[in-house]
Order: C-alpha cells, then sequence, then structure tokens
C-alpha cells in the first residue's frame, strides 16, 4: 500500500526537511485530500501537535469526515486518542507517549489498549542516528528501533517506521533498515522518511512494507497517477 501524507502546521499543509526547516507549502488540506482520493489511506500528522506548538484538530476533524485517515502529531494523553477515534478517524498513531527515557512507557501503552483498541493503534518508531527520536523529533532515547519493536507489539496493530536521517531530503532511504525491522516482526509496517524513487516503493513493496510518501510528491518527483496504479497494481 501506498499513502500519501499531508502534515499540518499552522493550518497549512508542509513539508518539512528532517523535521525542522519547512522546504514547502502545499495546497489546502481538502484540496490535497481530493488529489490523494485514489489512494485508500491517507496519513495526516500535526506537527504542531508533536512539538507542543498548538493543534490542528479542527482540520484533522474535517479530513477524517471525508477519507479514511490514520493520524498522528501529539497522541499523548487517553483522552486525545479517545477523541481522535470519536472523530472517526481509522488509525492513531503514538510515538512520544509510547516510550518514557527509561524505554517503553508499558504502563500508559496498557491504559491506552484497555480504552482504544489495539487494531486502532500504530506506533511510531522514528530513528534518528541509529536512536528512537520522540517529541518531534527533538530529543533520542538511548534504544533503537529493534531493540523495542516486538515488545510493543502486544499495544498495537503495526509501526509506523521513519528513517529521519533521510526525511525531507530527497536522497533515498535506508532499505536495509527496513529490513531489519520486517525481519523482526510479524505486524504491518509504514516505512517513511526519504523515499524518492519509484525503485524505493518497489523494494518496499517487495518486503511487504507500505510506503508513505511525502516531499517526493509534492516536489512532483513522484507521479501521483503512477503511484496509484502501483498501490493497486
Amino acid at each position: 500500500m501506498i499513502i500519501p501524507c499531508i502534515d499540518l502546521m499552522g493550518g497549512a499543509v508542509v513539508q518539512l526537511v528532517q523535521g525542522r526547516e519547512k522546504a514547502l507549502e502545499g495546497e489546502a488540506p481538502e484540496i490535497m485530500l481530493e488529489k490523494f482520493a485514489p489512494f485508500p489511506v491517507i496519513q495526516v500528522i500535526d506537527l504542531d501537535a508533536a512539538i507542543g506548538s498548538g493543534s490542528n484538530e479542527a482540520i484533522v476533524e474535517r479530513l477524517a469526515a471525508r477519507a479514511r485517515i490514520r493520524v498522528g502529531g501529539g497522541v499523548r494523553t487517553i483522552e486525545r486518542a479517545r477523541s481522535l477515534i470519536d472523530l472517526g478517524v481509522d488509525k492513531i498513531i503514538v510515538g512520544t507517549a509510547a516510550f518514557s527515557h527509561a524505554g517503553i512507557d508499558h504502563d500508559f501503552l496498557r491504559r491506552l489498549t484497555s480504552t482504544v483498541p489495539k487494531e486502532r493503534l500504530l506506533v511510531a518508531l522514528d530513528s534518528r542516528d541509529g536512536r528512537i527520536a520522540v517529541k518531534g523529533w527533538r530529543e533520542s532515547l538511548t534504544c533503537t528501533a529493534e531493540e523495542v519493536i516486538g515488545e510493543l507489539e502486544a499495544y498495537c496493530s503495526g509501526f509506523l517506521c521513519t528513517y529521519v536521517d533521510k526525511e525531507g531530503m530527497m536522497e533515498g532511504t535506508d532499505l536495509e533498515w527496513f529490513r531489519r525491522l520486517r525481519a523482526a516482526t510479524p505486524h504491518e509496517l509504514t516505512a517513511a522518511g526519504g523515499i524518492t524513487t519509484y525503485e524505493d516503493i518497489r523494494a518496499l513493496q517487495q518486503m511487504n512494507v507500505h510506503a508513505a510518501v511525502g516531499m517526493a510528491v509534492y516536489t512532483g518527483r513522484l507521479d501521483l497517477t503512477q503511484l496509484a496504479e502501483m498501490s493497486v497494481g
């Protein structure tokens, strides 16, 4: 499956380089939603919520009413997760809240799955310099994705794995990292970060890994019509 991305900041659709420098703005969220209509699922990330500088919940609510979306960014409380489910979001992506400084926050995840079915939950395993990055990729933990992915399976239906080192840089991604993660879990995997070419996507498809695409779509490097054909092919 190929999953186009809508990243929200200050009410606009944006693309960042490594989660920090804004490279471009897309068209209005609803227009992007229409462009992505051929795809079965769309990923929506609230970047303001992820870094704790605000919220784009009103936009998320409008998008959830019109398409099947998976939403992440700032989902750090049970109440926030529950509210997204109530809005009709298909799946919720939990990143920072799944971890503490000591590693996995099992207490939070147990409470979360007692309220939200794990079939509706994805855990974000974002990697920067080999370590899991949290809080909008502003901080890093001591553990790696490979070390914790097995323990996290009990709390989710899949993982969003972003290779932050190449995010938004249009230089390709680290396919070997995704191969290691694919070997480490039978759960659904979605790859993100640096996916630039059709070859990247085909390689991920051969691994049975979904591809979340952003910068390469917004810059025209990847054509939506061709991607839609690859997604169903």
